[in-house]
């Protein structure tokens, strides 16, 4: 074999690096490294695409929950972070979008509808199904008494104008548009979508 004075310098200093590496206990490293290694934290957990409800830029969010998905079983958010795939943010989020995950686990967070009965100063907690019967029994009783069927010119309006509806942000465009046309069912002229905001 031939060796030239370079091809020497490069194998000795390589025979050095090796021998030292040795002799300082690193030859074993990569084993204790490999030991030592804890398993990635989101290996075990399901992903679930959503989107941020702080504000009308509607950022898309990964949350990572664990627990088997059985039936009644509750599932524990364990991390939120943006979703690297969405054309609005792509995987960038505000304070407050990195923050979710303290609101989701926050002791204060509302769980449950709250009603308040006329003339009392405490809110007590009610079922969903109260909740909507009383929104949809005053929206109908505030239709009946403010509706106004024509004009003054008795041209056919159809026009509720004392309540409105505010969409959100996050909505498809599908469900938007099925909201906008359940809002102009109803007749309410003031609608606008939270995106404008």
């Amino acid at each position: 074999m031939e060796l030239s004075r370079r091809g020497f310098v490069k194998l000795t200093g390589a025979s050095l690096a090796a021998s030292t590496i040795g002799a300082l206990g690193f030859g074993i490293a990569g084993e204790a490294l490999a030991a030592s290694v804890r398993p990635f934290k989101l290996t075990a957990t399901t992903e679930t695409r959503n989107t941020c409800t702080y504000c009308s830029v509607a950022c898309g969010i990964l949350i990572y929950s664990l627990g088997d998905r059985a039936k009644n079983a509750r599932s524990n958010i364990i991390h939120i972070e943006g979703d690297p795939d969405h054309p609005v943010n792509r995987g960038t989020l505000c304070p407050k979008g990195s923050a979710l995950l303290d609101i989701v686990h926050a002791p204060t967070r509302l769980k449950f509808p709250k009603y308040r009965a006329p003339g009392t100063a405490d809110f007590k907690q009610v079922s969903w199904d109260f909740a909507l019967d009383r929104i949809a029994t005053l929206m109908k009783q505030d239709r009946d008494a403010n509706f106004i069927a024509k004009n003054a010119a008795g041209t056919t309006v159809n026009r509720w104008t004392s309540t409105g509806m505010l969409a959100a942000s996050a909505a498809s465009s599908e469900t938007a548009y099925l909201t906008w046309k359940v809002a102009r069912a109803f007749g309410m002229l003031v609608f606008d979508n939270q995106a404008r905001v």
